[in-house]
């Protein structure tokens, strides 16, 4: 793969891979040894978590069509090699603020029908943790699949401020989650929605304790501001690059030419 044509975005937009029986197979152990080696890449990558997480799922007896989509990504790192995380400087006198991202789709996978959970969290307006992974659940709407994610990213918000404490690090409370639907932020602020969220399980209303304790500020952001959205599916061209830029991932090139 050290000589193909480099692939503009990690995943094809709107392709979904399916378990067809009938399809020709290919190498396991191959399989699972690319899929491995891309997973370690995510610890760097937050663009190609969603690509890499929807191959991970066809570890056991997998086809065609999941190699190419494999190689697909592996295309795109081939064209991206010279980008990375960021961490600029700025006004620290101000204080460090950590700020959370949280989306879902609804529904995405086409074999269980389970959605995706995904979350970003900046510090200082660099990417420090993230996290696309399909719902254990089946949510019966979009805003149900929102508030599921939600939980997940307050999760994760809560572990991170304790540790940025046990590091001597103080940032600015409460901490913000910004989701881009209202129905899931009424949800997670207003128990009167209890009739139409009675049937989720008593976890995930682990966001809404956290909201009352004002430990957590949900907020409303647009789906054009969502940096999470990459984190859920699959995205065309121009919004990978954009989403690229916003969450702070450079090429080193560019910051050659600018210095």
């Amino acid at each position: 793969m050290k000589a193909c044509n480099a692939a503009s975005t990690p995943a094809e937009a709107n392709c979904k891979l399916i378990r067809d029986d009938k399809e020709e197979g290919v190498d396991e152990t191959l399989y699972k040894q690319v899929v491995g080696s891309l997973r370690f890449l995510c610890n760097s990558r937050p663009g190609i978590a969603f690509a890499v997480g929807v191959v991970s799922r066809f570890m056991n007896e997998p086809k065609k069509s999941h190699m190419l989509a494999a190689k697909r990504i592996l295309r795109y790192i081939q064209g991206t090699l010279s980008y990375g995380i960021l961490f600029p400087t700025g006004s620290l006198h101000a204080g460090l603020q950590l700020l959370g991202f949280s989306d879902s789709d609804y529904g995405g996978d086409p074999i269980e029908r389970k959605s995706t959970s995904g979350y970003l969290f900046l510090l200082n307006n660099a990417p420090i943790s993230w996290c696309s992974k399909k719902q254990e659940v089946i949510a019966l709407s979009s805003c149900e699949a929102e508030y599921i994610a939600g939980c997940y990213a307050a999760c994760q918000a809560m572990w991170l401020e304790e540790l940025l404490r046990e590091i001597s690090i103080d940032v600015k409370r409460p901490v913000q989650l910004r989701i881009d639907n209202m129905s899931a932020i009424n949800l997670s602020r207003n128990p009167v929605s209890h009739g139409r969220s009675k049937h989720i399980e008593v976890r995930f209303h682990f966001l809404r304790d956290l909201v009352n304790k004002e430990r957590v500020e949900v907020l409303h952001c647009n789906t054009e501001e969502q940096l999470a959205d990459g984190l859920t599916k699959a995205l065309k061209p121009e919004k990978v690059a954009e989403l690229r830029k916003k969450i702070g991932l450079v090429s080193t090139l560019d910051l050659c030419y600018q210095n």
